[in-house]
């Protein structure tokens, strides 16, 4: 996914601790990198389970792209299960 007008975003996957750098156009839809960074990550949970998140609020992923929700170059985004975990 490299071209010209293609955006550096770094996508920490909570679940590893991993944080994955990708290069996508601003055009790319955000459930495309969310997946695309568990991919690389290897969690094996389906992608509906997990949320992204840029500077603290929750992206839509419902036909937005990146460059619709307004994230820069070197953006960092987080993604993470929709539902956490109980401690004990």
């Amino acid at each position: 996914m490299t071209a010209s007008n293609s955006t550096p975003v770094r996508v920490m996957v909570l679940d590893t601790w991993e944080e994955i750098s990708l290069t996508v156009p601003a055009s790319t839809p955000i459930a495309d990198v969310k997946r695309a960074a568990l991919v690389r990550s290897r969690v094996r949970r389906p992608a509906a389970e997990y949320v992204m998140k840029y500077n603290g609020a929750e992206l839509y992923e419902a036909g937005n792209t990146l460059g619709q929700a307004g994230v820069p170059a070197n953006g960092a985004l987080i993604v993470l299960r929709r539902r956490r975990a109980p401690v004990r």
